[in-house]
């Protein structure tokens, strides 16, 4: 069900009555092979519930969709997709993933606190453009990456008390690659991943592509349950182990120095890759208070990138591991693009010289964001709760009553985009949080929670009365 309302996406963010723009969002998953030939639907009142509307509105959409020949439906055998409606399905498995199917919509008027990414790049990077010098005697193929860009994010690892030398570093299009490359080298169908749940949607979106067997492990107020890990490593050996340690998405914890020394000890003497995202680790809020990477400890696999501290649109990141595993996630990564834009890794390199500068403007711009949120939720919307953040780019937000993927609907009619904790919780808890960015210009983040107030004031009557589930009496609580 979930992943169904997740592929509706924003269905009711346009104009006219619900139903044709749910029969319209339907249409188009059927046409486009999304739903294929013979797929069941969800009963009326269960999606109905799912999407926080009354019944008559699914009906009506199912109805107008059944005369198109695009549905069936009979009694004792339930909504189907037409057997006509459509040629055989897709031979890949397409993301349902809120993260990204927000991206893929069409610019509207909906403010996305689904995607936590900086709006508009720094002026530092305009200007490295601007007196960027292309090399004319080079071909422009870098599987690895450029040498200059290497030596400087291996500098920089060893400054931070990690020594790297440069064939120790991939450069990737985006840390997303990095941790797709790591899934295709490293995890064969069937294999177990373990990860946290919480966690960040893109890396689960990845584990499921390679059909793995998620092992979750949950993260309380101090990061993920490290005994509990190291036990589930113990009895089942996993490809992989992935963890967010520092600013964790989407809790924003960070796991102490102690429990992520046992961490990687248990990793490396069982012999599991443990996978550090890093992508988040410069963004302490308190100036020198960044927590040690967990490679101080021993032999792990730490993937980062320029998009949190730069742009996103600065497709620039990067993979640090034994030469032995670079080299062939190099080779990897020959097969699917040649390598990194070459101008971008020009532009990273020269950024990198003065990156402390860079993070620390982001940092105040976070810190700001940070707190405007927080008085805003406190102000508009005092019954839900939360933990203030010591660094990162989100809050982990519990609703008091109800579930977050229905409410997340609601809150698209009114012109705001969340990300449910289910849709990133591999336990399948989390079903009472919503994520929550702080990215958007203060007066944005103001009218955000303005419209997030008016979708609970129009959710809450309806989700008070119906008893809490047991998976979100069970949900995490930061």
């Amino acid at each position: 069900m979930d992943d169904l309302v997740a592929r509706l996406g924003r269905w009711s963010a346009g104009r006219g009555p619900l139903y044709l723009l749910l029969a319209a969002r339907f249409r188009q998953l059927i046409d486009e092979g999304l739903l294929p030939a013979g797929a069941p639907l969800p009963p009326d009142r269960r999606l109905a519930a799912a999407l926080a509307v009354g019944r008559t509105t699914v009906v009506a959409a199912y109805d107008t969709l059944r005369q198109e020949g695009r549905l069936v439906r009979r009694q004792g055998s339930g909504t189907r997709v037409a057997s006509a409606a459509l040629a055989p399905g897709p031979r890949v498995r397409e993301t349902s993933n809120p993260l990204f199917l927000h991206l893929l919509e069409t610019p509207d008027d909906v403010i996305l606190l689904s995607c936590a990414a900086p709006v508009g790049p720094p002026p530092e990077l305009a200007r490295a453009y601007a007196s960027l010098t292309l090399p004319d005697d080079d071909l422009g193929y870098h599987p690895a990456g450029l040498a200059g860009l290497r030596a400087a994010i291996a500098r920089r690892y060893t400054e931070r008390g990690v020594p790297t030398d440069p064939e120790q570093i991939l450069v990737t299009t985006g840390a997303q690659q990095g941790l797709s490359l790591l899934t295709r080298l490293l995890v064969a169908p069937g294999d177990g991943v373990l990860v946290e749940a919480p966690t960040y949607p893109g890396a689960l979106d990845l584990f499921r592509e390679a059909a793995a067997v998620p092992y979750p492990v949950a993260v309380g107020a101090d990061g993920v349950d490290v005994a509990e890990a190291i036990r589930l490593m113990e009895r089942h050996r996993p490809a992989l182990a992935y963890v967010v340690p520092r600013f964790q998405n989407p809790t924003g914890t960070v796991l102490p120095p102690l429990p992520g020394r046992r961490l990687v000890e248990a990793a490396n003497a069982l012999g599991v890759p443990l996978v550090d995202d890093e992508v988040l680790a410069d963004l302490a809020f308190e100036p020198g208070r960044a927590p040690r990477p967990l490679s101080s400890f021993g032999e792990v696999v730490g993937v980062g990138s320029l998009s949190k501290a730069v742009w996103a649109g600065l497709r620039i990141g990067w993979v640090r591991g034994p030469a032995g595993l670079v080299a062939r996630l190099a080779r990897l990564k020959a097969i699917h693009d040649l390598g990194s834009d070459v101008p971008a890794q020009l532009v990273a390199t020269r950024l990198l010289d003065d990156f402390d500068a860079i993070v620390a403007d982001r940092v105040r711009t976070l810190r700001a964001g940070h707190d405007r949120l927080l008085a805003e939720l406190a102000r508009q919307l005092p019954s839900w709760t939360w933990a203030p953040a010591t660094g990162g780019q989100t809050v982990w937000v519990r609703l008091p009553y109800g579930d977050g993927v229905a409410f997340a609907q609601v809150a698209l009619r009114h012109g705001v985009a969340v990300l449910p904790g289910a849709t990133m919780d591999a336990l399948g808890g989390s079903t009472g949080h919503l994520r929550l960015h702080f990215l958007l210009p203060p007066d944005v983040l103001t009218e955000a929670v303005r419209r997030l107030a008016a979708a609970w004031r129009e959710y809450a009557p309806a989700a008070s009365t119906a008893e809490p589930s047991r998976a979100a009496l069970n949900a995490i609580a930061v």
